[in-house]
């Protein structure tokens, strides 16, 4: 199956992006590996016909946005982001209405529609440098409430979250109860505050790996979906890597399989397209991020 996938790529100049949440082997065949932030940075950087995107759809989506002259494919249809249905444009407009001097970021983890009306997009990696990079007082923050409580508690300004109860199934069951904890505990900020605050370090998974490599430790507990340790352990093979809790699997972004992604080269699909006056409204958000960044 690999042999035919690189085959494919050569005969479609195609690239294979992978989130560091995708499976081992689809992270080992993919041209490129990274977080939200690093993907999106990687995307408009790409000189290929076609883009495979193995990640969830709102990530395809936005490496849609930035390429328009390149094809998009996801491999799988269902292969999408639960936190992203927490928020809809009506949500944000009701919120504009009651914070009408407020600007609004959104974490990428949002639909191209949300984006098309966010002043500008942030990753968990630059979330408080795009927040303190705005005018506003105050920002309208979205879709991730466990986010939003990070980014509340490293700037002075007032973050209101969009809506209340938005998050990740995944990081949200990561809890003090039940994660392991017998080394350096690396925390995602979308997990809850209580876990948060016993963290030995919270990063984005970019995060996670930039502190591995400064770091002198040589056990690590990883409090994140569960093979983002697949990343860590191919990148520092001399150390020892595990998962905060076995569970914590991110079903959407197993829907990518090297069967699914040969099967999408191999037929062009799922091709993924954003009406124009969504993507050229939304872009702007997410280019603005990029320049902060």
């Amino acid at each position: 199956m690999i042999e035919k996938i690189n085959k494919l790529k050569k005969e479609l100049n195609a690239v294979i992006l992978a989130h560091n949440y995708q499976r081992a082997e689809v992270q080992q065949i993919a041209d490129f590996v990274g977080d939200s932030l690093e993907l999106a940075r990687k995307a408009t950087q790409i000189d290929a016909d076609y883009i495979v995107f193995a990640g969830v759809d709102f990530m395809a989506e936005t490496a849609a946005i930035l390429n328009p002259d390149k094809t998009v494919l996801i491999p799988s249809k269902t292969a999408s982001c639960e936190m992203a249905r927490y928020l809809t444009p009506e949500i944000i407009h009701e919120y504009k209405k009651k914070y009408p001097n407020a600007q609004v970021v959104l974490y990428v983890n949002s639909t191209a529609a949300c984006k098309a009306l966010a002043d500008i997009t942030c990753t968990s990696a630059n979330a408080v440098k795009v927040v303190n990079s705005l005018d506003s007082d105050t920002i309208l923050f979205g879709p991730d409430s466990n986010l939003a409580h990070y980014v509340a508690e490293r700037t002075t300004k007032n973050i209101v979250p969009m809506p209340p109860n938005g998050h990740c199934y995944v990081h949200t069951n990561l809890t003090v109860e039940n994660v392991r904890r017998d080394g350096v505990l690396m925390v995602h900020p979308e997990c809850p505050p209580e876990l948060q605050n016993v963290a030995d370090v919270i990063a984005s998974t970019g995060g996670m790996v930039k502190y591995v490599a400064k770091s002198k430790e040589k056990r690590f507990i990883v409090a994140t979906e569960r093979d983002m340790v697949a990343r860590l352990k191919h990148d520092y093979p001399d150390r020892e890597f595990l998962p905060a809790w076995d569970n914590a699997i991110c079903l959407g972004m197993k829907q990518i399989t090297l069967e699914s992604i040969y099967n999408s080269m191999k037929e062009k699909k799922y091709v993924v397209t954003v009406p124009e006056d969504i993507a050229n409204k939304a872009k702007k958000a997410i280019e603005r991020m990029l320049e902060v960044s």
